[in-house]
């Protein structure tokens, strides 16, 4: 049985069913296997979606296993993790030389049109590269205006990237091997439908690309047939380019695309710029697979955006998007908020995601950064939650977050799904004072649009529960700081540990039963009770152990204002939280770190040999100290093998 690996958002589909993720015990995957895949994807509905199903394959090896059109299709959809990156940049280089050998450079110039828009600057300098060291530059995009020009708008012109110098007995080889099919491709009768994928990659573009191919074959025709004077007018409607995504805005299922998705596709060419429709694409969130709702949804998008950027400030996030992978992954993933954090830091990728974890963390009633979301300098120090989730994976982020909403007793808004859609518009067209200009805003907005949309299906929330309504503003406020109070104390205590471990064994408050302890924070461990969990902080022996399995404790770690408890409230809450903590930390667990398995003796499960519950302290800590004792000890009588501290 395949467990979960430590990531809390890996697809079911890649480890259940036929569509399966890369095979576990082979160094290889089947061209079968590998197209079975790439269906998947391909049907993601937006590219949030597709970086995070990426998460779930070994996409090195898909890659490996795609014919080189299908690799390019994969890299229409979004930026690719490296180094499968490296891979598809290779084989868009092979397709583009295979694609004007066998359709000519005519046809194939609406094909390398459709490379360079679903294609970053920087996948682009490789595939540049790669074709200048094989030599193929010149013969490839060197005949191409269109392509040539827009490469110059992108700062790529052909001349930065020369073809190597000859290599004779190499370069006589190829060209006598290759003599007799150039010949036929350049016949122009021939020049499409020789290679036998013609129609089908034809079918699987994107609208305009498919017109423009019809164009391109029946202006070959009608010009005596001669395709270097086949006028470049007829691919004016792709020098606009809407780069990384096109997938998104023409799905339609198998090779083809539905009439629906077609005219949802000319609504959105129309009604957006270029710049808004791709950025919209990848701030809008998780996909929708109705049509309607998915274009109202692009719009609406945009237009928060340009209130917040501006028309130069939109432009300027959509060229960050083409020039950098990792910038569109940062929007992919932080939405809205993650635009405004890209146009804030100028297109610096670690300045916004540090701007954006200050101000995903602001704690309630906290000013946004000096000038504004978009009109600032770079903040400086983070005040909140940037220094609390400084390497903190995006999954511990979002269980803590959930948690902390499912856990809060905050108002919340109507649970009837037609009052709450109401409730909600009235919120976006009249927000609360000074909402707009709060930097929790916009994700307070799309967190109240996506609990609708769970309430609309009837799914459940993670860890089962059933879905709630969304908190009230001022609720939702009071959970995020709470969350933030929460993560400081958690990288609090692990340093006081990693401190009390450094220390030699006789001073140690903390771990004195440890010859050699090592401290982690965040390590993924399963049960098949409760699934994938992150303990807060897990201790493992570092030192020699004889052959026996390596002692190992957790620690869960609460920041609750315990001082507002009475006797019989505080006995039941840190009841809890210990039962929970042996339930989740306890007993025997699987490591999913897998840095880690090397410290154990046998595979990756191992006994839990003691379970802390530690508290904050402080101002937290109930005043009457014999009351807390008591209620200490109670537990630690009750719940055997949980022990109960405050700081």
């Amino acid at each position: 049985m395949n467990r979960p690996q430590e990531r809390l958002t890996s697809p079911s589909t890649f480890h259940q069913d036929g569509c399966g993720g890369a095979p576990r015990h082979s160094d290889d995957i089947s061209s079968r296997e590998a197209e079975a895949l790439l269906a998947t994807l391909l049907a993601s509905p937006s590219p949030s979606d597709f970086v995070r199903l990426q998460r779930g394959v070994d996409m090195a090896r898909l890659v490996e296993g795609l014919d080189d059109w299908s690799a390019v299709r994969l890299g229409s959809l979004g930026p690719v993790s490296a180094p499968a990156a490296d891979l598809v940049n290779r084989k868009r280089a092979s397709f583009l030389t295979t694609c004007v050998r066998e359709d000519g450079s005519a046809l194939a110039e609406v094909f390398a049109l459709f490379v360079l828009h679903s294609s970053s600057d920087q996948d682009l300098k490789q595939v540049l590269r790669a074709l200048a060291r094989d030599k193929r530059l010149g013969s490839t995009l060197g005949d191409m205006a269109v392509v040539r020009e827009q490469l110059r708008q992108r700062g790529l012109p052909l001349s930065d990237f020369p073809d190597r110098p000859e290599h004779p007995r190499e370069d006589m080889a190829r060209g006598a091997r290759e003599a007799l099919a150039e010949a036929v491709s350049t016949t122009p009768l021939l020049q499409w439908g020789t290679a036998r994928d013609y129609d089908t990659r034809k079918r699987q573009l994107p609208p305009p690309y498919q017109r423009a191919l019809t164009q391109v074959e029946s202006a070959l025709v009608e010009q005596a047939f001669a395709p270097r004077r086949v006028a470049t007018g007829v691919l004016d409607e792709l020098t606009f380019g809407v780069p990384l995504g096109f997938y998104y805005l023409a799905a339609g299922t198998g090779g083809g695309v539905s009439s629906l998705a077609r005219g949802e596709y000319e609504r959105a060419t129309r009604e957006l710029t270029p710049a808004a429709l791709m950025v919209a694409l990848y701030a809008g969130g998780k996909g929708v697979r109705a049509l309607k709702p998915r274009l109202e949804e692009w719009r609406e998008t945009a237009r928060h955006l340009r209130e917040q950027l501006g028309a130069e400030g939109l432009e300027a996030v959509a060229r960050y998007l083409q020039a950098d992978p990792e910038a569109a992954l940062l929007v992919a993933e932080g939405g809205e908020a993650g635009a405004l954090a890209l146009a804030e830091s100028r297109g610096n990728v670690p300045g916004a995601r540090a701007w954006l974890s200050q101000a995903q963390g602001a704690p309630p009633g906290s000013a946004p950064p000096k000038g504004g979301l978009a009109k600032g300098s770079m903040p400086g120090k983070a005040a909140s939650l940037a220094e609390e989730a400084v390497d903190l994976p995006r999954e511990v982020l979002d269980t803590k977050l959930l948690q902390g909403e499912l856990e809060s007793t905050g108002p919340r808004m109507s649970g009837d799904v037609a009052v709450l859609r109401r409730q909600l518009a009235a919120l976006r067209d009249a927000p609360p004072t000074g909402a707009q200009s709060h930097p929790l805003w916009i994700e307070y907005v799309r967190y109240g649009q996506e609990r609708l949309v769970e309430l609309e299906q009837g799914t459940k929330a993670k860890r089962g529960r059933a879905v709630e309504p969304p908190l009230q503003w001022e609720g939702y406020q009071r959970m995020r700081g709470l969350v933030t109070r929460g993560l400081k104390f958690e990288r609090a205590m692990a340093e006081v540990l990693r401190a009390d471990a450094a220390l030699p064994r006789a001073q140690r408050r903390f771990l004195a039963d440890f010859h050699k302890p090592r401290v982690e924070w965040y390590v993924g461990v399963w049960k098949p009770t409760s699934g994938l969990r992150f303990v807060d902080v897990l201790i493992i022996e570092e030192g020699p152990f004889s052959g026996r399995s390596p002692r190992v404790e957790t620690i869960s770690v609460k920041s609750r204002n315990l001082a507002l408890l009475d006797e019989k409230a505080l006995d039941a809450q840190m009841s809890t939280d210990a039962r929970d903590a042996l339930r989740y930390y306890g007993e025997t667990l699987d490591i999913r770190r897998p840095s880690l398995r090397s410290l154990l003796h046998e595979g990756s499960e191992v006994s839990i040999r003691r379970v802390r519950l530690i508290y904050e302290g402080g101002d937290l800590k109930p005043r009457n100290v014999n009351t807390l004792k008591r209620a200490i000890d109670d537990i630690e009588l009750r719940i055997k093998g949980v022990e109960v501290l405050v700081q």
